[in-house]
């Protein structure tokens, strides 16, 4: 009897925890793929490694036009090494980036009247990307396809592939750009099954009981996400630049640097708070700022230390955009959208201090800046007059006797000269030959 009751007991424990393992954590991503999602994406992974009892599948909703390329990337590699089941649901929309998310997914399901693909590479102003890029592209969706490899149907003794490379990557095909439907979709094997919500998704996956938990981001979680945007990113590399050259070049101003240590603050901080920030990289940016300061307060003119810390200010900014693991691990699909933000963010700076130490900039910034100073004789300046250097190969008139230095007429106008060797008279006619230190030189015309 006392055996009974040990196996009934062993057998509610093992329904209980059977049920508390039933658990799913879904992300909505109804939104522009960006920082934002990614983020959403690293804290739900991250709550399903922390959560106990454990969750048993992460389903992704996507209703989305797409994003940034970059971002997505991030997401589909942090997807296809999820330690828990994927499962996309495309509830509407799941064009451009997002069709390389639900391409990411262990299995996707697409609600009725819903479409897929049309993933075209465009740049900020949202205008198409060269070939190469679009090629590269429709590589990446081709290899993500790729990764899920072959199976055998039922009654069928060829393998082929569970979710087709050619027709994943036609979605970025610049001469085709496809979208399908849900029912094109299903008999293409983009996806494993129409269904009309998350709870009909469960169902087919044998988890009816399941219990669903919404992930909701925090407030710092949308903060962190907008610095972390690709645009913001850029505003902010050209604060930290621009703000850096303007203070280094006026001289006790104050106001420049006070920009470009906000900028960089923000900039690193949503790394920090996500803990993705490696310690390098803050150590090579503060090394760069040591540098350029030596440079400019030290060591005078432009030489080792200046070319120092700019590399390793470059290397920073772009190394806190990468997310990788280790070193092994970057590839170059990691790199080449950091580099353009980069760039795009460099570009911005060097636009923004022209125009700042332009006429057409700010009047009191003109005032303060050095580059703008007017230095004038009244404070103690001398400026070098040009104009006499036009006169080199004129003809002039000896007023004085040269021995060698006297004075000499040029159409009315009389100049202080130095002969370049021998003595001239008074009244002889001299040619004027170079204009070196403020002094005109002067040599007889000779005779023919």
């Amino acid at each position: 009897m006392q055996r009974i009751r040990l196996f009934i007991l062993w057998v509610l424990s093992a329904f209980v925890i059977s049920a508390w393992s039933q658990r799913v954590l879904m992300v909505d991503i109804n939104e522009e793929i960006d920082a934002t999602a990614w983020r959403n994406i690293s804290r739900a992974m991250q709550d399903i490694r922390d959560a106990e009892p454990p969750f048993n599948l992460l389903l992704i909703k996507l209703n989305t036009y797409g994003g940034a390329v970059d971002m997505a990337d991030s997401i589909r590699t942090a997807l296809m090494k999820s330690e828990v089941p994927t499962v996309a649901f495309i509830d509407h929309n799941a064009a451009s980036a997002g069709a390389l998310i639900a391409l990411s997914c262990d299995s996707a399901f697409m609600a009725p009247g819903s479409s897929i693909g049309a993933a075209t590479v465009v740049n900020g102003q949202g205008e198409p990307m060269p070939v190469k890029y679009q090629s590269y592209w429709s590589t990446v969706m081709r290899s993500t396809a790729a990764a899920h490899g072959k199976y055998i149907k039922e009654g069928d003794s060829v393998p082929v592939w569970r979710r087709n490379p050619d027709i994943a990557a036609d979605m970025v095909n610049p001469d085709k750009a496809v979208s399908y439907t849900t029912d094109e979709a299903l008999q293409l094997g983009l996806i494993d099954g129409i269904a009309e919500s998350p709870r009909e998704i469960l169902d087919r996956l044998d988890m009816p009981d399941a219990e669903i938990t919404v992930f909701e981001p925090t407030f710092t979680d949308r903060l962190m996400g907008f610095f972390a945007s690709t645009g913001v990113r850029a505003i902010l590399i050209m604060l930290i630049l621009g703000g850096l050259y303007m203070e280094m070049h006026t001289a006790g101003m104050g106001f420049a640097g006070a920009v470009s240590v906000v900028a960089a603050v923000l900039y690193f901080m949503p790394m920090v708070v996500g803990g993705t920030l490696a310690p390098w990289v803050v150590i090579l940016f503060l090394i760069g700022i040591v540098a350029l300061a030596l440079e400019i307060f030290v060591i005078p003119g432009f030489g080792v230390a200046g070319v120092v810390g700019i590399i390793c200010i470059i290397f920073s900014l772009l190394g806190a955009m990468i997310h990788y693991d280790s070193f092994n691990n970057i590839e170059m699909d990691m790199i080449w959208a950091p580099v353009f933000t980069l760039i795009t963010g460099a570009l911005l700076a060097i636009i923004a201090v022209l125009f700042l130490t332009s006429k057409y900039g700010p009047k009191k910034l003109q005032r303060i800046a050095a580059l703008t100073t007017q230095l004038s004789d009244k404070d103690g300046f001398v400026g070098v007059d040009m104009s006499p250097e036009s006169l080199i190969g004129k003809e002039a008139k000896a007023m004085t006797d040269l021995r060698p230095a006297g004075k000499v007429l040029y159409k009315d106008k009389v100049y202080d000269a130095t002969s370049t060797g021998e003595f001239i008279h008074r009244h002889s006619q001299v040619r004027i030959v170079r204009y070196e230190a403020a002094q005109i030189y002067v040599e007889p015309l000779k005779l023919k």
